[in-house]
């Protein structure tokens, strides 16, 4: 009953053995249903694919601010031309990223703004990069109305206040592996107090894999660790994390149960 809401299966980290990974997902850990996000062209054709290939993965499409040097007007108007697809049901990954600066902040900023305008129009929920960039990212969602889709603070790397202001501009947070390792306190803070009906699993995969298989890997079948790990530090059982964190991601991405 796991909804792995963010995850990279199209990696080539997967081209030797992509059926094995899933089929092992579906039926070793549980997960019915996953989003696989496209943040360029190259990736949101190989994200496509896979979501017309098989039934239980939907699509995410958007700009990643690595790639927003190079995102150019047809591409914003490809983005568009592709929320018609019946498997797409959210853009991004979006955002900004102040660690790596792989393309001017400016850039990264405009290219942001056009993308969330495009969900506004298209009404489509989004999907938030935000490295290092927590003031002005909150500052850009406010600015541009981006609480009229909502969306997902993925892979939620703030603290306490940035979280509330974004769980109050109609917001969920995800959480994904951080959240088992050991001494991260701050996710595991996060992972106690955002409202039950408000919270996301996600891998990232094939980045950030949980404990115990850090530095490895990842792989989608591995959300059920960290669905563990929040019903662990909220007294919950797994599966009442994932039924609530499942029905979350329906909704979000109104997908019928």
């Amino acid at each position: 009953m796991l909804f792995d809401s963010h995850t990279h299966i199209n990696d080539e980290q997967f081209d030797e053995d992509r059926d094995e990974v899933l089929r092992r997902a579906r039926e070793e850990y549980g997960v019915s249903r996953m989003l696989n996000v496209g943040f360029n062209r190259e990736t949101i054709m190989a994200t496509l694919e896979l979501a017309q290939k098989h039934d239980f993965i939907y699509a995410a499409v958007g700009w990643h601010p690595h790639d927003a040097k190079d995102c150019t007007v047809n591409d914003l108007d490809w983005l568009e031309s592709l929320t018609d697809h019946p498997q797409v049901v959210a853009l991004g990954e979006m955002g900004l990223d102040y660690y790596w600066d792989n393309s001017p902040r400016g850039v990264q900023e405009s290219v942001f703004r056009q993308q969330i305008r495009l969900a506004r129009e298209v009404n489509l929920p989004i999907i938030i990069h935000d490295r290092d960039a927590h003031h002005d990212v909150v500052q850009i969602l406010r600015e541009e109305k981006a609480e009229e889709v909502g969306g997902v603070m993925h892979c939620f790397g703030g603290d306490w206040e940035i979280a509330e202001q974004c769980l109050e501009m109609n917001f969920m947070i995800g959480l994904g592996g951080p959240v088992t390792f050991k001494n991260a306190k701050t996710p595991k803070e996060i992972a106690q107090r955002v409202p039950l009906n408000r919270l996301l699993v996600e891998t990232d995969a094939p980045y950030l894999a949980p404990h115990p298989n850090r530095g490895k890997r990842n792989e989608t079948g591995y959300v059920r660790l960290v669905a563990q790990a929040i019903a662990d530090l909220r007294g919950l059982t797994l599966e009442e994390v994932a039924q609530h964190t499942s029905d979350n991601a329906n909704r979000l991405f109104q997908i019928e149960n």
